[in-house]
């Protein structure tokens, strides 16, 4: 009978030289699993904002080629085209600027595109009536439409002491 403490003493102890390895290597998986997991949700964040970033930029682009579209129609004397696609121009452009905050616009280009969209209606005339002034106006109006969207694009790289760029780019 006095082996009976001793017995369930070293079952104990057995159990707990089993136990405790295998629990601590379960808490570091746990623990590997969980960062794992955060930095799979950081990276799926960031590939959002680059989907969303780039379909902005692809919005944009889509206007300013029909923009450009409009003024080689003009040019070429294919007024009907190139008033279809003037009127798809400022429809898209007018669609964009009234977005608020998911626009591909910023607000200094929402400001820059009002004199563009006022220009509206005076340019659709001119391409209705086959005026070829219309192919001045369009293509001002695409150089215009090209400056604004420049001014908003983020910096590649970041000049250094000397003035030169570094490789280091800036996330914008």
């Amino acid at each position: 009978m006095d082996m009976l403490p001793w017995l369930l003493a070293g079952l104990i102890a057995g159990f707990l030289l089993g136990f405790v390895p295998l629990w601590l290597r379960s808490r570091q998986s746990s623990r590997s699993l969980s960062e794992a997991t955060d930095q799979s949700d950081l990276a799926r964040t960031q590939n959002a904002l680059a989907s969303a970033l780039a379909e902005q930029q692809l919005n944009l682009a889509r206007m300013q080629n029909t923009l450009a579209s409009a003024a080689i129609d003009a040019r070429r004397g294919d007024y009907e085209s190139a008033r279809q696609a003037a009127s798809s121009f400022f429809t898209s452009l007018r669609a964009e600027a009234n977005k608020g905050d998911d626009s591909s616009l910023s607000q200094a280009q929402k400001a820059g595109a009002e004199p563009a969209l006022t220009r509206r209606d005076e340019i659709i005339s001119l391409l209705a009536r086959n005026d070829p002034v219309s192919a001045e106006h369009l293509s001002d109006l695409y150089v215009s439409f090209r400056e604004m969207r420049l001014e908003e694009r983020p910096m590649t790289s970041q000049p250094d002491e000397r003035g030169e760029a570094s490789d280091e780019e800036s996330v914008g």
